[in-house]
């Protein structure tokens, strides 16, 4: 081009500058976009630009001022806010620098091709794509114009998607004239990544490495594979990124996420400490530190964690709201409360902590202000082919929930029930988390004005039988706490069934010494039901945001197909930390099954298997060795557990399911469920009553005696009882607690106390089912129990049912803290 009209393109550029052209210096890599975390912890201003620049290098696009001085007063200002001058010389430079892509021998060229990378720098990128345009009409090879109007195209597609099919085929024809360029690929990796095109993207960035491997790339690539939650690749490429270039922070992070979501947070958390070592003032490195303690249980470091982001920035939003969730689930609810508040007033429109908000009033029996919050979520309607929110989702549940709640506040427990009142499709569609479309629905009542709100609890209110009752209370409930990662120390939950044990307790010893209960507005016999009831309403209460639901009350279309409790053990490569310790037991379940069915299908073959058995080590490695011995195995395949009788001695019900499925090691699911029909209900329920109706009469029994023997045998019931209802698993959510609760309690009318803890990894659920008989259950809890004879000052407690007997009362003590009037214990 002649440098006349590059006199007009400068004149131009003039013009635009005078219209408030804004100029940015990131680089502006979609890859970093894959979650927003990376892109505000990148390149994301101005302000972090030198703080992260290791991370945030570009291969094209670096535009300095070299008349600059870092430092200078005034500051630097944009050269691009100057003058066509100021751009010919930054055109110039970018020249000097040999930054052009694809330069040519003629000086003139270079040129016109550095004025299109800088108005690209600029964010000018019509422009850029005119002059590119120009300059093919003269040349329609000249590779750098071609590759200058793809990523020009490409800049524009992140705000109109139909640029992106032209960036594509601009990118493609730079391919085929020149291959062996790394950044082409990479740049067409960037366009293809937000168009859901992953494995080309993968693709693009692996023959870019093989070309030129380099910090960045790797980087990228490791982003990519994140996504596509192949986090142990993703690792490599960060591992391998942070050894080509050790500073890089965020490299470090993100490789420490890989570690957190495969449930490896000891090597997570160390890898975050590194991260801190890169870039002591990294607020999102915090954040995770804080998370991967809150998964440990270690809820003092995961709030030291915390407390460092917000004091680096008291408006970091994720930080605020991970931290109110964490005190929500740790039951603080008031301190949770003020973390959500912050946080929307930094963002009023987060629905996370808008929905947050308004649980923790509810919990806490303020439902004013609860439904006030819910009401906001509800009105967040996501947009036409917008996914919606988990929280969108649960709101108009939890608000049904709430208003039912608020209405029966004082009215006594004992005189209504849950389960019969809301509505069967209401609670089959809150259980299984679907969305709220229920036909014929009638709302609960709004709130009635005269009916108050929960008012806070002096501890010194109470008279001091309920205060030792309270502190009884806090020290039980701890004693159910699992030590296992995932499981957060919750002292509400603590307080909450610690009651629940107490009132199991006080109600079995009625129960054994003749007299009749309240329940359901009616007096009667105590029923197996009436006393798991007792600590589900205490588990319901304690926490709203959870459907604490009998199965057996669901409709009776919903019941006849089966209610499904599914746990995912593995899914890909994100391991469920909370079962862990299980994965030996059912690997030596699942092999024990496999043979019998070889013996009795296949007993020719039955040695070449077992030998092969032998080598496996992990669930993961079974997949290929099924389907190296059954063809029917194909993508998958099955394990039924059997529950042995003790009512009909050699019948066996089913227990539960194990599924292996997928096509390799590394993309498989691995996962248990329960099926509760109508028909095994069944059979577990009168398996339950009969085991009930000789606890009653040994219980009584015991009553009358002081044999060591009657006590033993009323502690086998009692645990045999619940290893029948926990493979049964008859509620929505929390049988584990509720399971625990009961043994406590009724073991406590029998005499007997428990002293123990639960042992590392062990939960008490998993550990029924995973047992093949009562006898076995009942010898491995008692082993960790440490049962011993029961005070008698536990007799004299005040009755927890008359002390706390309405919804308010219970709220109210749930409220209340004792932190500073119990006494410490072990």
């Amino acid at each position: 081009m002649a440098p006349a009209s590059r006199a007009v393109v400068v004149v131009a550029l003039s013009l635009l500058y005078l219209c408030r052209a804004i100029f940015s210096t990131e680089f502006f890599s979609t890859l970093t976009l894959f979650n927003n975390d990376l892109h505000k912890q990148g390149c994301s201003s101005l302000s972090e630009w030198e703080d992260y620049a290791a991370d945030c290098e570009s291969s094209i696009l670096q535009l300095e001022d070299p008349d600059c001085e870092e430092g200078s007063n005034p500051p630097c200002e944009s050269v691009f806010s100057l003058n066509a001058e100021k751009i010919l010389n930054q055109a110039k430079l970018f020249i000097e620098q040999k930054k052009i892509p694809f330069p040519v021998d003629n000086q003139n060229t270079n040129e016109e091709l550095a004025i299109g990378y800088v108005l690209i720098g600029n964010g000018l990128y019509d422009e850029a794509i005119k002059h590119f345009s120009l300059l093919l009409q003269g040349d329609p090879e000249l590779v750098s114009a071609i590759y200058g109007r793809g990523i020009a195209y490409g800049k524009k597609s992140l705000q109109d998607i139909k640029n992106a099919d032209l960036a594509l085929y601009e990118l493609n024809r730079v391919i085929t004239l020149e291959p062996s360029w790394p950044e082409v690929y990479e740049q067409r990796a960037e366009i293809l990544s937000p168009l859901g095109r992953i494995s080309e993207a993968l693709s693009d960035l692996t023959k870019a490495i093989q070309l030129q491997p380099s910090a960045r790339l790797y980087r990228h690539r490791g982003t990519l594979l994140f996504i596509s939650e192949d986090y142990v690749a993703a690792m490599e490429d960060f591992q391998q990124s942070l050894e080509l270039k050790k500073n890089q922070p965020i490299a470090m992070l993100y490789k420490g996420l890989t570690f957190f979501h495969r449930g490896m947070l000891k090597e997570a958390i160390e890898t975050f400490k590194e991260a801190l070592k890169l870039k002591s003032d990294f607020i999102d490195a915090y954040k995770s530190l804080g998370q991967a303690y809150r998964e440990l249980g270690d809820f003092e470091s995961a709030m030291e964690s915390f407390q460092k982001a917000l004091m680096l920035n008291q408006n970091h939003i994720q930080s605020l709201q991970l931290r109110g969730m964490m005190l929500y689930h740790h039951g603080s609810l008031q301190e949770a409360i003020g973390n959500f508040k912050r946080c929307l007033q930094l963002e009023p429109y987060n629905e996370v902590c808008q929905y947050m908000k308004g649980l923790s009033h509810v919990a806490m029996g303020q439902f004013y202000e609860g439904i006030k919050a819910q009401t906001k979520v509800m009105l967040n309607d996501p947009l036409l082919g917008q996914k919606a929110s988990s929280e969108y989702l649960k709101v108009k549940y939890l608000r049904e929930y709430s208003r039912y709640l608020h209405s029966h506040l004082d009215i006594p427990v004992a005189e209504y029930n849950v389960d019969q009142d809301l509505p069967g499709n209401f609670k089959n569609h809150w259980a299984k988390n679907l969305p709220f479309l229920i036909e014929d629905y009638e709302e609960q009542p709004g709130l009635q004005p005269h009916i108050k709100d929960v008012l806070p609890q002096n501890f010194d209110s109470y008279s001091n039988e309920v205060q030792k009752l309270i502190c009884t209370a806090d020290h039980l409930g701890a004693l159910m706490q699992y030590d296992t990662p995932g499981f957060l120390p919750n002292r509400r939950i603590h307080r909450a069934m610690g009651l629940a044990t107490l009132e199991v307790m006080q109600a079995m010893h009625r129960t054994w010494s003749n007299s009749k209960v309240r329940v359901n507005g009616k007096t009667r016999q105590m029923q197996w039901r009436d006393m798991f009831d007792i600590a589900v309403k205490w588990r319901r209460i304690a926490d709203p945001d959870q459907p604490v639901l009998w199965l057996d009350q669901m409709p009776a279309r919903s019941l006849s197909r089966g209610f499904n409790n599914h746990i995912n053990l593995i899914r890909g490569q994100i391991i469920n930390i909370r079962y862990l310790a299980y994965f030996d037991n059912i690997l030596d379940f699942i092999k024990d099954r496999i043979l019998v069915y070889h013996g009795a299908y296949n007993p020719r073959g039955l040695l070449e298997v077992r030998q092969a058995l032998e080598n496996v080590n992990k669930v993961e490695d079974l997949l290929p060795i099924m389907k190296q011995f059954n063809s029917k195995t194909r993508d998958g395949f099955t394990v039924n557990s059997k529950v042995p009788s003790l009512k009909d001695p050699g019948k066996e019900y089913d227990g539960f399911t194990i599924t292996i499925t997928g096509d390799r090691v590394g993309n498989m699911l691995f996962s248990v469920e329960t099926q509760t029909t109508e028909e095994r209900t069944q059979q577990y329920q009168s398996e339950i009553e009969s085991i009930y109706k000789d606890l009653t009469a040994k219980g009584k029994a015991l009553m009358l005696s002081t044999e060591l023997g009657d006590a033993d045998a009323v502690c086998n019931l009692i645990l045999s009882l619940v290893y029948y209802f926990c493979n049964l698993m008859p509620l929505s959510r929390g049988s584990s607690v509720v399971a625990y609760s009961v043994v406590m309690g009724a073991l406590m009318a029998s005499g007997k106390e428990v002293i123990g803890r639960i042992p590392k990894g062990k939960l008490v659920d998993f550990e029924a089912m995973t047992t093949p008989s009562p006898d076995s259950f009942s010898k491995t809890a008692k082993s960790w129990m440490n049962l011993k004879s029961l005070p008698s000052w536990y007799q004299s407690l005040p009755s927890v049912a008359e002390s706390f007997p309405t919804t308010r009362t219970m709220i109210e003590v749930l409220n209340t803290d004792s932190s500073s009037h119990c006494p410490k214990k072990s």
